[in-house]
């Protein structure tokens, strides 16, 4: 028998300063039975740092053609397109090719850093592709924060993400690697 997703509800609060964008929403999040805490957790943070009332979690890992979240435009035209881990470079292609903006969150501390010098000279030409880098010891923070059931608070500032629940409460910055233009 094939093992289900697991369901997490959170609901959560952003204050992005930097964008005067505030939102109050109840997200659910489906921990597919290979992923692992570390990786639904740093989805549930990607979604808050471009947290918009048209950003929605895909179907994810069950779908070869769609990245973890997107906002679509009215069109159904991909304004956004979010990716997590190391991606081929061909994928990475396909994403800038079909959205307006692509960002791609990396972590795994020895693969990314080998990822990055293998791909770093092919990727710098995709200009709506940004890339940024959360080190083990920041993810594993996020990740203390997973529960079936959560309540989070976030607010951004300056490249600065402050999350916090009732028991916890990270200062965390990512490092870019990649800027889009």
């Amino acid at each position: 028998m094939a093992l289900k997703a697991t369901i997490y509800k959170a609901a959560v609060n952003v204050a992005d300063l930097d964008r005067q964008q505030f939102l109050e929403t109840s997200l659910t999040l489906a921990r597919h039975p290979s992923e692992t805490q570390e990786r639904m957790m740093l989805r549930l943070l990607a979604w808050i740092i471009h947290a918009d009332e048209r950003l929605q979690f895909t179907r994810g890992l069950c779908a070869d053609d769609e990245p973890e979240i997107w906002l679509r435009n009215d069109h159904m035209g991909i304004e956004l397109w979010v990716e997590l881990g190391l991606p081929d470079e061909r994928r990475l292609r396909k994403a800038v090719n079909q959205s307006s903006e692509v960002v791609l969150f990396t972590y795994n501390d020895r693969a990314a850093q080998v990822w990055w010098q293998q791909n770093q000279d092919k990727l710098r030409q995709y200009k709506n592709l940004a890339i940024w880098y959360i080190n083990d010891e920041q993810l594993a923070k996020v990740s203390k924060l997973a529960d079936r059931t959560m309540s989070l608070q976030a607010t951004l500032q300056e490249g600065i993400i402050w999350l916090s629940d009732e028991h916890h409460n990270l200062e965390l910055q990512l490092t870019p690697w990649q800027q889009a233009s």
